[in-house]
């Protein structure tokens, strides 16, 4: 009689049954690989027991970086070393950057290194508000070792490393495998909207020769050296901070290292990431950076540079730059395809601006390594 009453309860109050166990882990995968975010991720480990197993299983993560850390910032927080900290150079503080202390942490985003508290009670004296209000940092590294099948991975950083001045515009990619293969840099003095900008639609330069004097005096040439160095700089020190990444997560197909304020992009693929695994890279002896290899540069400057879409590039210089080691085939091959080459790298309307630039007179440059 216990039994039929416990059959008719059940027929009256069904147990609910969540949708979501009805969907085959092939589509669940497919939803987390769109959201990618390692967050939001992590905030989906808490759900269920078998959202926790297949997160792991996800193979397009992104990580945006919250804050970035220096080590001397963590051994020392007091206020004096803080003003003297915000006192460098951009530059300089590149070097000091690791990825032990890139995370502002979030509660969810630890999900990924400890055990889910839904699937795994918490003790009793575990304080849940304090756990939360405890700021610790959590590396990419940290972050990523328990995915087991990355295959697209992009880190953004929270902003770019080159200080620069308001107005400036300064952009530059890069794609390295176990060193800089070739590195495209685009910078001007300042945007503005459209004026009578003396320049037509095919690139050319209109008036006499003379409009390229801005190029050597009041320091332009020094001023477009600088830029180059410093995008160098900020490239080879992204790479040398991917090697544990790489290094850990052997399933890679690409790898990008960006940041929120779109001011450098390093890329990387398939071959390149092996390329590094098989052969480490030579560190610089000076800082924590890759080694720049001795370096060809073919450089194209415009007074002034006017957009399609009205805008106005003041002192315009775009910067393609390879090895000098570069094979005779691969050296031929990207002078043919240069303009299609240096406008890639770059979203519009700035790809226009480097299609536009190659059109213009070259000066040809060479560089140590360093």
């Amino acid at each position: 009689m216990g039994s039929i009453g416990a059959d008719l309860c059940r027929k009256i109050h069904p147990h609910p049954v969540d949708q979501f166990d009805r969907l085959p882990d092939s589509l669940i995968l497919l939803i987390f690989n769109q959201i990618g975010d390692v967050k939001a991720l992590g905030r989906c480990c808490v759900v269920s027991r078998r959202f926790h197993s297949l997160v792991p299983q996800v193979d397009n993560v992104v990580v945006r970086v919250d804050c970035v850390i220096s080590d001397e910032d963590s051994s020392s927080n007091s206020p004096s070393s803080a003003a003297a900290d915000k006192s460098r150079h951009p530059i300089s503080s590149i070097f000091r950057i690791f990825f032990s202390g890139l995370f502002k942490p979030l509660q969810s985003l630890s999900q990924l290194i400890i055990p889910s508290a839904r699937g795994f009670p918490l003790p009793e004296d575990f304080d849940c508000e304090a756990e939360e209000n405890t700021v610790t940092h959590h590396s990419p590294t940290q972050v990523l070792k328990n995915f087991n099948e990355i295959k697209q991975l992009r880190i953004e950083l929270p902003t770019g490393e080159l200080g620069i001045d308001e107005g400036v515009l300064l952009k530059w990619k890069a794609e390295f495998g176990s060193t800089l293969e070739s590195c495209v840099i685009l910078g001007a003095e300042s945007v503005s909207q459209s004026e009578n900008s003396g320049v037509n639609d095919n690139g050319a330069e209109s008036g006499n020769g003379g409009t390229q004097e801005s190029f050597y005096t009041n320091g332009g040439l020094r001023q477009r050296v600088v830029w180059t160095i410093s995008s160098l700089i900020a490239a080879s020190a992204r790479h040398y901070l991917l090697q544990p990444i790489i290094a850990e997560h052997k399933t890679l197909d690409s790898l990008v290292l960006t940041d929120a304020d779109e001011q450098g992009v390093l890329s990387m693929n398939k071959e390149q990431l092996e390329e590094l695994r098989v052969r480490p890279l030579s560190a610089s002896s000076a800082s924590k950076r890759t080694l720049v290899p001795a370096l060809n540069m073919r450089l194209w400057y415009a007074p002034q540079l006017e957009l399609p879409n009205g805008v106005v590039l003041k002192g315009a210089t775009l910067v393609a730059i390879r090895p000098s080691e570069q094979p005779k085939k691969e050296a031929a091959a990207a002078v043919g395809s240069e303009a299609n080459w240096v406008a890639s790298a770059f979203e519009e309307p700035f790809g226009t601006a480097a299609r536009m630039l190659v059109k213009r007179r070259i000066y040809c440059l060479e560089m140590n390594s360093f």
